[in-house]
């Protein structure tokens, strides 16, 4: 038997650190490989953390709440034995592949025994490590009469006796959270039974309230701070006309559902062309690293999704070498996940760029913050009809045309106003290029 230190995984190489949301095993359980083991929280993602290996949980190494560095070892398990799995070569800029390193105390395994040392991950100095397999795909929601609950809510409150039809939901469109579910818990057996009417939990309306925030959002505001005070900000934004891209997808919308089962979104649109502008524009596609500038050898598009417990940006990978179908069919999962919160770590590693789609919410200018360590973020803000003046053989004439504002925020350390506006005339061109008979690739 040998006792293994399990390390938190890390999942990116933003992310330095991660808080422990909730433990699903208790020491002296028996755990089998792959079964859940601890929730853990990150600016980035909420998610199950899987056991790498059978055993028993020995010990808990970082308690619920605690905030550790990636790399650190949360908990300890008796195994009977550990093989090391060589990972494949990995490009220097991108993440390693799916791995747990794990430390060996007192054991004898293969021919040289004691410490295990990962000499992959060594060799990448500690910045990717994640999950020895591939995380198991998230369950579903559940569903209770009316409402769909997330399997972490599910169970939480199954295993607390609590019935989920009283609890208030305070997520995103009235979901319930994790938070909602532990504070009626909290409350005591007589608030999990019976519903508790409203003024009792939100006090006198006309006084003060302090709520704490969940431990995503603490995570997102540290994020935030570390981009405003690392990057210098720098704005620029350019109007698009968006008439003849609204005429191809109202004309093939109702074909490519009934052909692909999935909507024809504006996000694939704006994810292609955008795509295909940072590959003509490497500089954008960058980061800033220790007073050196890194060029991103692959195109991976964040898309910034407004999930019930904060703001998340799953990644689709080489979003470039996708076309208009090939987008729609990746982004409609991946935007599913990441609202339901059952994103894996896959989903959220990697990202070199950031899309964010504040026209949905009514936006029409913004200055989104920079998705650190990337070079830069871009927003498409809402399409208005406005009276245009179009130029032409005859002379210049007013129409009404379908306009949307793009903005873009850069690292100013990087990028200079040329080749901001460079990269956002590119990607222009790109969204002004469709019409209604335009064919779909």
């Amino acid at each position: 038997m040998a006792t293994v230190g399990i390390e938190l995984p890390h999942v990116g190489e933003s992310v330095t650190e991660a808080v422990i949301g909730k433990w699903l095993k208790q020491p002296g359980e028996t755990v089998e490989k792959f079964d859940a083991l601890v929730e853990v929280v990150t600016d980035k993602v909420s998610m199950e953390f899987p056991a790498p290996h059978t055993g028993t949980l020995v010990s808990i190494v970082a308690e619920e709440g605690d905030t550790v560095p990636m790399g650190a070892v949360i908990a300890q398990m008796e195994v009977e034995c550990v093989v090391e799995i060589a990972a494949p070569d990995t490009p220097t800029d991108e993440p390693a592949p799916n791995r747990v390193g794990t430390l060996i105390q007192g054991a004898n395994v293969g021919p040289t025994g004691g410490t295990f040392r990962d000499t992959a991950l060594e060799d990448q100095q500690a910045k990717q490590v994640v999950s020895t397999s591939p995380v198991a795909t998230p369950a579903p929601q559940q569903s209770h009469g009316n409402r769909s609950y997330s399997p972490v809510v599910s169970r939480l409150a199954a295993a607390n006796g609590v019935d989920l039809a009283i609890v208030t939901g305070t997520g995103r469109g009235g979901r319930v959270t994790k938070q909602d579910v532990q504070a009626v818990i909290d409350a005591g057996p007589a608030a999990a039974a019976s519903p508790t009417p409203a003024a009792t939990q939100d006090g006198p309306v006309d006084e003060d309230r302090m709520i704490q925030p969940s431990p995503i959002r603490r995570m997102i505001a540290s994020h935030m701070v570390r981009s405003t005070t690392e990057i210098p900000h720098a704005w620029s934004t350019v109007e698009v006309d968006m008439t003849g891209l609204m005429a191809c997808r109202t004309a093939q919308r109702q074909l490519f559902r009934e052909r692909h089962g999935v909507d024809l979104t504006f996000l694939a649109f704006t994810g292609y062309a955008v795509s295909a502008a940072l590959r003509d524009n490497p500089l954008i596609n960058s980061s800033w690293e220790d007073g050196s500038i890194r060029l991103k050898g692959r195109v991976n598009l964040g898309l910034a999704v407004a999930a019930p417990d904060g703001l998340v940006v799953p990644v689709i990978h080489d979003s470039d070498r996708e076309g208009i179908t090939g987008l729609a069919r990746k982004i409609a999962p991946l935007v599913e996940r990441a609202r339901s919160g059952s994103l894996a770590l896959d989903d959220v590693q990697g990202g070199t760029f950031t899309l964010n789609n504040t026209g949905t919410l009514g936006s029409i200018l913004g200055g989104a913050i920079i998705n650190h360590p990337q070079a830069a973020i871009v927003t498409t803000e809402a399409i208005v009809k406005r009276p245009v003046v179009l130029s032409g053989p005859g002379g210049d004439a007013i129409a009404i045309r379908s306009m949307m504002n793009i903005c873009l925020s850069f690292d100013h350390r990087i990028i200079d106003g040329a080749e901001a506006s460079e990269f956002l005339q590119i990607f222009k061109r790109n969204l002004e290029a469709w019409s209604a008979d335009s064919e779909l690739n």
